[in-house]
């Protein structure tokens, strides 16, 4: 084993400047595909830490006009999604409705304190909105199921609007403001980077804006569905089950506005393995040209120690031997300033994390131990491809002619 790894380290030396040159290749090759999978694997990460994500198995629906005449309606109706339409399709649906929720724009609203006011348009909303709009609490906490059981006057509020009424945001939570000639308690302070939504209870801003029977939208919770094809039919049994009920064409695409966030989502995840598929062939036609120069100089390499080769030959040496010796020497070149570019493709993905901190776009844009092993297999299968063919040349020396040639 030491005689072989001489044997390297001596090849390497004999052509410096032509290994030099042809290792910046595969480097550079392998540096691209570290950044280029790290790019990629960060923008998947944002895509699968968004809201968008989280809600996936959701199908939102929302007033819209129909397109068409149906049972002697006329086109161009208006439809709205109604209260009792919860109570319907849970009924009508129960092997894919797990929940429906909803929520209500207000009109604007001034609330105040002795300190100061803000105006606002609160928006009436179940528990499950701090999951869908993504709110990160920072004090106190979000409205719950009692709030919307007994109609409670709770506010949820974003932290600048929280201070400007209280001089410290934290210290909010518990206290009274006054809106609508209304006492209302601040029962959670939040953060978000462009959100400032004042959040009350779905009842009460129900009762508030007189128990009418119209809602903003369904946010349908579906469940038993693993691919779009269970998405699609979940929402036409959503359709179908409207359709009926506010007499519009269920083939009517524009009636009631679908919006599938489940369907959605998966051809979206479906695009982002595209993407990673696409990296990764270009980083490794990248790094083919490195690969080509490994194998021109193993040629060479071969060409220059035809010699040494034959007398390998004579004295007893099996075509397996020189096999190995070639295809290893290919490995170590193509490991060794592969591993160059690994290193510094890592550094540099840790610095498009640190910059892109933050990010909607990139999250956490760095190279996993899965893709370091991955890219560690790619090496040496590569290693052993560029020394394969040099390697098959070395074992058809024949001794006689080698030990002839000059």
């Amino acid at each position: 084993m030491f005689d072989l790894f001489r044997e390297i380290s001596q090849t390497i030396q004999n052509n410096r400047l032509r290994t030099f040159l042809t290792g910046i290749a595969v480097a550079w090759g392998i540096f691209m595909l570290i950044v280029l999978l790290g790019m990629a694997r960060g923008v998947v990460n944002s895509f699968e830490s968004g809201s968008w994500a989280k809600t996936s198995n959701r199908i939102n629906i929302y007033q819209g006009t129909t397109s068409k005449a149906y049972k002697g309606y006329k086109e161009g109706r208006q439809i709205k999604p109604e209260l009792e339409d919860m109570d319907l399709l849970k009924e009508k649906n129960p092997d894919h409705v797990s929940d429906i929720t909803s929520n209500i724009y207000m009109g604007n609203i001034v609330f105040s304190t002795s300190k100061d006011y803000v105006s606002k348009s609160p928006q009436g909303v179940y528990p499950y909105a701090q999951q869908t709009d993504n709110v990160n609490l920072i004090a106190g906490r979000f409205i719950n199921d009692a709030d919307l059981r007994y109609k409670r006057k709770s506010v949820v509020m974003e932290e600048k609007n929280a201070k400007a009424l209280f001089g410290d945001a934290k210290s909010a939570v518990g206290k009274y403001i006054n809106g609508l000639d209304l006492s209302w308690q601040v029962v959670g302070v939040y953060s978000h980077d462009w959100r400032d939504n004042v959040y009350i209870p779905f009842t009460t801003a129900k009762a508030l804006t007189g128990n009418d029977k119209y809602v903003s939208n369904l946010q349908v919770e579906i469940k038993n569905v693993s691919t779009i094809e269970d998405g699609e039919n979940a929402e036409q049994q959503l359709r179908n089950n409207l359709s009926r009920k506010h007499n519009f064409a269920p083939e009517d695409q524009s009636g009631l506005y679908f919006s599938n966030q489940f369907t959605n989502y998966l051809k979206n995840k479906t695009a982002f393995d595209i993407l990673s598929m696409s990296v990764w062939i270009i980083g490794l036609f990248t790094l083919l040209s490195g690969i080509i120069g490994v194998s021109n100089i193993m040629f060479v390499s071969v060409r220059e120690r035809t010699h040494e080769i034959g007398i390998r030959r004579a004295i007893g040496a099996k075509p397996g031997n020189i096999l190995l010796q070639i295809i290893t020497e290919s490995i170590a070149i193509t490991t060794l300033f592969g591993y160059i570019g690994v290193v510094l493709g890592m550094v540099v993905t840790q610095i498009i994390a640190a910059l892109s901190e933050g990010s909607d776009f990139l999250s956490n844009p760095t190279v996993s131990l899965q893709i370091a092993l991955e890219v560690t297999l790619v090496l040496i299968i590569a290693g052993a491809l560029a020394g394969l063919f040099p390697a098959l040349k070395a074992t058809k020396v024949k001794p006689v002619e080698a030990l002839r040639d000059e």
